[in-house]
């Protein structure tokens, strides 16, 4: 296991001039041993090829890769001691799953009693104990694929695993298992796992440490309660939650804060820079209120879905959309009513140039 340290910049054009020429831009991160971390965001914001500069599949065009402090930028993903898990399954089919899983081990000329051994516990691990003794060609694309993850994990000195969108391939019903199976493994193991993915519930259920990328930059490293609760950048915010998190304009004066015209107190206790801010609330926290309740703001419902736990409202306030998740027994709203809602709480989050007031 290891402690991975990131000083780098990457472009693929030789000369890059602006932003838009690096795949990823400066960054610092440190990784340490033994975490469970995922690299999460959408496609083409940098998350692979950062993965691909730690493993050594790629070199960075600028700046340096440390392992435990030493120096890795130019060595190879064996030297690094690496293992990687890709989007698609790579085993050998004419092999059993136990020499699949037995083959980076005999590489390394382990004994044969080690090797049983160790392939015995990743299996049982994995689920796959009854299954050792068959091709893996005849075997369906998610025990294929543990076979894969089992390969990356059955080295018990690996410095980290790498997991580039493993679960991609699994039907959706079998990925909680998978997920629920890493997060074992990585408890008993005690690992370097680092989870490429652009799926926010296999990232929040997974890591114990999030990175949120966009456009070849890291926006926020943390927690999945820190970023649910507390996004730092109004992309994070955006991305994580389901819906994502309300944004609203405002104006903040020496008297409150001012929303659609209306004047809202803010929370006791809180001072927020004079002028245009952005407030932020998840659905959650949208209350409603009563006609012409102090602090609260009149919306036009656009739509209701009743989804059994809860009610998602969707309505327009200013020509800005407001998701609110309701309870379920709130009384009958409907297209085209005017509600009350409540948006500020000790939950509401505020934003200066898209990144968070402190």
């Amino acid at each position: 296991m290891a402690r991975i340290e990131l000083d780098l910049a990457h472009a693929y054009n030789p000369e890059p001039k602006q932003d838009s020429d690096y795949a990823l831009l400066p960054l610092k991160m440190v990784f340490e041993d033994g975490g469970a971390y995922a690299l999460l965001g959408p496609s083409g914001c940098g998350k692979t090829t950062m993965l691909n500069i730690m493993s050594g599949l790629l070199v960075p065009s600028q700046g340096s890769v440390r392992f435990d402090g030493r120096d890795v930028t130019t060595a190879s993903p064996q030297a690094r001691n690496i293992a990687q898990v890709f989007q698609f399954p790579v085993i050998y089919d004419t092999m059993t799953v136990a020499e699949n899983l037995a083959f980076p081990l005999r590489n390394r000329k382990l004994p044969k009693e080690q090797i049983n051994k160790r392939v015995g516990e990743i299996a049982e691990m994995l689920e796959l104990s009854g299954q050792l003794n068959q091709r893996a060609s005849g075997l369906a694309a998610d025990a294929k694929q543990k076979i894969s993850l089992g390969r990356g994990l059955v080295r018990p000195d690996v410095s980290a695993v790498l997991f580039d969108e493993p679960l991609t391939v699994i039907d959706p019903h079998l990925k909680w298992q998978l997920r629920r199976k890493l997060k074992q493994i990585h408890h008993e193991l005690k690992l370097t796992l680092i989870y490429v993915t652009h799926d926010q519930v296999e990232a929040l259920t997974f890591a114990d440490q999030v990175v949120v990328m966009t456009r070849g930059r890291a926006v926020q490293v943390g927690s999945p309660a820190d970023l649910y609760e507390r996004p730092s950048h109004t992309f994070v915010g955006h991305f994580i939650g389901s819906p994502g998190m309300n944004f609203l304009s405002g104006n903040v004066l020496a008297e409150g804060l001012q929303v659609a015209g209306t004047l809202l107190a803010l929370p006791a206790g809180r001072k927020l820079p004079l002028g245009e801010i952005k407030l932020g609330v998840r659905p959650e926290y949208v209350a409603l209120a009563a006609a012409d309740t102090p602090g609260a703001l009149p919306v036009t419902v656009t739509q209701v879905q009743d989804v059994g736990t809860h009610v998602m409202l969707s309505a327009i306030l200013a020509g800005q959309v407001i998701k609110a998740r309701l309870p379920s027994d709130v009384a009958q709203l409907s297209a085209g009513s005017v509600v009350w809602l409540r948006l500020m709480s000790e939950h509401t989050c505020f934003y200066k140039n898209e990144e968070i007031v402190a």
